[in-house]
């Protein structure tokens, strides 16, 4: 791979051109604006040298350059322009203040901070470091970064990066990784390789596995006319571990991953909510399919469809069934989410409906965390997300239901919302449905089914 000059121009990404056509170019918010932002957080056991700290970040900056590149809309062309490294900042908060007991939650309310703060695109490099000290030996180190820059699985590539980065610096003995594919190679693969430019048949496979679909839709508590001030909220909940446990026995049982299982669950919900059976729920999925992106930083997600009909199901154990058969041939066939809604014209109708929005639907099962482990001289513990929010990273249009699978198998949720859409009540009341349909399902999934 070759360094790149600044006067070169690459291909976007599907991802990437996906965000520029639902950017509405509002300065304050949208894709590019400055509260779509990601965070990753450390609590840290162990001295941190904040100048270390910011030469290992510039070491992650130059290693990806994701985090360095501009999309650039020249008429009507559409480029990403790679610059050179740069320091990215570093800055540090006094703690001190802050009781033993008590340092774990002011932890995590940094972590709200700075994740409701603002952080645009411009300048590079679209990534800074906070550093929050309690003592010498105890410490927080929050990292924010763009999210049209790039997605969760890539925070946690670039938190992994960061702490080796900052051991060698410090004089441990860590093998250097294998250079990364970049994010502008990626975008290249997706374009031109021959395994991956749309073929019509998964065109017309598209076009008629979504004939006459339109995505499931929640009715919001302020349509969209009443023109209310934009900003997003987050509720965030626990999964009971009986339910947990539920779901990853179901899943062994019907050969099928947490996430099907809980796709399975999310129709049923639906199905009682809306009274049909015929149901198609947005889906995020990673799109890493090839090892070879496995390290790459950079925006790879994509929104899927999946439609399943649940008429004639007779227990959960059915609707987990035709739910994993819906999965696998959409992910066979996967294309970018721009050719969907060429191929189904009626997909989103109701999603631009005066008092109906999306809620997307997001299983993320990361893999690795780095939580409670060793690097060099510092012991790195992942800073819990327990608490709600008033304001948070944007979303940009409705609501995102994500539910995080930890190592251990819990199960951790994270419901995203307009609140110019909807109220924390409604909020509320959607994750209950969701509990008591878990808990009549997974439990018992070969008991009746209930719509």
């Amino acid at each position: 791979m070759t360094n790149p000059t600044s006067a070169e121009r690459f291909p976007v990404s599907y991802a990437q051109q996906m965000l520029c056509v639902f950017d509405a170019g509002e300065e304050d918010s949208g894709p590019f604006g400055p509260r779509h932002n990601i965070t990753w957080s450390w609590r840290i056991r162990g001295s941190v040298d904040s100048a270390t700290l910011a030469d290992a970040l510039l070491d992650v900056v130059t290693r990806h350059e994701a985090l360095r590149t501009k999309i650039v809309r020249e008429g009507d062309e559409l480029y990403q322009s790679v610059a050179p490294p740069s320091p990215a900042r570093v800055s540090e908060v006094d703690l001190s203040d802050t009781a033993p007991g008590d340092r774990d939650r002011r932890a995590e309310r940094l972590v709200i901070e700075l994740e409701g703060g603002r952080f645009g695109m411009e300048p590079l490099p679209l990534i800074r470091a906070v550093l929050g000290r309690f003592d010498d030996e105890d410490s927080v180190v929050v990292l924010i970064m763009h999210h049209a820059a790039i997605d969760g699985w890539s925070a946690q590539v670039i938190a992994r990066d960061l702490a080796e980065a900052y051991a060698r610096r410090r004089g441990h003995d860590i093998p250097e990784r294998p250079e990364a594919v970049q994010y502008r190679e990626f975008a290249v693969w997706q374009r031109e390789s021959p395994e991956e430019v749309v073929p019509e048949k998964s065109v017309a496979f598209w076009r008629e596995k979504l004939d006459g679909a339109r995505m499931a839709t929640v009715t919001m508590d302020f349509p969209r006319s009443a023109d209310l001030p934009k900003n997003t909220a987050v509720l965030r909940y626990a999964v009971d571990d009986e339910l947990a446990a539920g779901v990853r026995a179901v899943g062994k049982s019907c050969r099928s991953t947490p996430f099907i299982v809980l796709l399975a669950a999310y129709y049923v919900l639906l199905a009682r909510r809306t009274g049909a059976t015929d149901i198609t729920v947005p889906t995020i999925g990673a799109h890493r399919k090839q090892a070879r992106f496995q390290d790459t930083v950079g925006n790879l997600t994509n929104f899927l469809p999946l439609r399943t009909d649940l008429a004639g199901a007779e227990t959960f154990a059915d609707v987990v069934a035709r739910a994993r058969a819906t999965f696998l041939e959409a992910y066979s066939r996967e294309i970018p989410f721009l050719e969907v809604i060429g191929a189904a014209p009626t997909l989103m109708a109701g999603a631009v409906e005066d008092d109906q929005a999306l809620v997307a639907f997001q299983v993320l099962q990361l893999p690795f965390t780095m939580d409670g482990e060793v690097v060099g001289d510092l012991e790195l513990r992942t800073v819990p997300r327990r608490m709600s929010q008033e304001r948070a990273t944007e979303i940009p249009d409705g609501a995102l239901w994500q539910l995080d699978i930890t190592p251990s198998g819990q199960i951790h949720a994270y419901l995203g919302y307009n609140t110019h859409k909807f109220t924390e009540a409604t909020m509320q009341a959607l994750a209950d449905e969701f509990a008591q349909v878990l808990k009549e399902t997974v439990l018992d999934p070969q008991a009746p089914l209930r719509f």
